[in-house]
């Protein structure tokens, strides 16, 4: 089997793996507590029978009416359309939702991940050289404590730190107030916006008058939680490369580089870490597959206007529309990143072969 052979073959466990993912979703969802109609009932004011014919009237409309069966056949069509219909709760379509929180979610989840996989790996790959070492034993032990510690700890530590005591960074929010109260999304402005079936899409409007102001408006809002998610991710990759590198630095073929005299830089990046970079690939790859699911607890804490912040306002609704589209969006990352890193493995090391 060459490589064509295993791409189709990975695309069609992929598709299949879509489908069963999709219809758990879609059942989890249906069979979650609560009811979205229950946020449009006056709480009193209202006879019982009025009030049934309220919800009646909602589910029609919503199409909770229907028999599961049909609910779930219009569900696919929606998510293979990227048409994922309108939000229960505040009645806007769903797409612009997602789409005027993605640079939000991509900013801070994206950014994080490469700043803590570059940060975690170079370390990884040193201390695994200074093995028992006071520098092996501190990193370690700093990167199990960052590891384990509340992620919503470290932000109010940090903002405690950076905001109350040194006045340096604001504590929320993803830009400054006077840029706009009225307007959600200020700069860069999203000004234009379309779904269709075959695509989405947006239009940013930057104002490039005073970039200075711009970039450290952003900037110094972004900074305190883009810190909070490296200090917390970090300490992983940190922990699992220098596992994978004292495997690779006991092999003969790093014995006889440093024999012949190759530069300890190159022995260590070019040679030991390319082959012990497979368990790295698969840790990179999920995380990235993760990115759209954004940072709940820190967006929470931060206030920051990401789709972590709208998946837990989601769920606390019991918006269905809204979950399943994000939902549906994650698992597809997270199979299309599997699948990237499948293909890795045999561009990073060539024993291994696709046939």
């Amino acid at each position: 089997m060459g490589l064509r052979s295993f791409v189709i073959k990975r695309i069609a466990f992929a598709v299949v793996l879509l489908i069963m993912a999709m219809s758990f979703n879609f059942y989890l969802f249906m069979v979650m507590p609560g009811d979205p109609t229950e946020l449009f009932i006056p709480p009193r004011g209202i006879t019982r029978e009025q009030r049934d014919a309220m919800i009646a009237s909602f589910r029609h409309v919503w199409g909770l009416d229907q028999p599961l069966y049909l609910q779930y056949l219009v569900y696919l069509k929606r998510m293979f359309s990227w048409d994922f219909g309108t939000s229960l709760v505040n009645q806007n379509s769903v797409s612009a939702e997602i789409m005027l929180r993605l640079p939000w979610t991509l900013l801070l989840m994206g950014g994080s991940a490469i700043i803590a996989i570059v940060v975690g790996v170079v370390l990884g790959v040193y201390i695994a050289q200074k093995r028992g070492t006071k520098l092996d034993v501190g990193m370690l032990s700093l990167s199990l404590i960052t590891n384990s510690l509340p992620v919503f700890w470290l932000a109010m530590v940090f903002v405690l730190i950076f905001t109350k005591n040194l006045g340096v960074f604001p504590p929320s929010k993803a830009y400054p107030d006077n840029w706009g109260v009225s307007v959600p999304f200020p700069q860069p402005v999203i000004s234009g916006f379309n779904s269709t079936s075959s695509g989405m899409n947006v239009v940013f409007n930057i104002n490039s008058a005073d970039i200075g102001t711009f970039l450290w408006g952003y900037f110094s809002h972004a900074f305190l939680p883009l810190l909070t998610l490296s200090v917390f991710q970090f300490g992983g990759f940190v922990l699992l490369t220098r596992a994978t590198m004292l495997e690779s630095l006991t092999e003969d073929y790093i014995v006889t580089a440093r024999a012949k005299g190759v530069p300890e830089r190159s022995v260590l990046f070019k040679h030991a870490l390319k082959n012990a970079s497979l368990p790295i690939i698969t840790s990179v790859a999920l995380t990235f597959g993760f990115v759209l699911s954004g940072a709940i607890i820190t967006e929470t804490v931060y206030s920051w206007p990401g789709l972590g912040q709208w998946i837990y306002r989601s769920v606390s609704a019991s918006d269905y529309f809204s979950m399943q589209a994000i939902f549906f969006i994650i698992t597809l990352c997270v199979i299309i990143a599997n699948i990237v890193a499948d293909l890795l493995y045999g561009v990073v090391d060539p024993r291994i072969k696709y046939g």
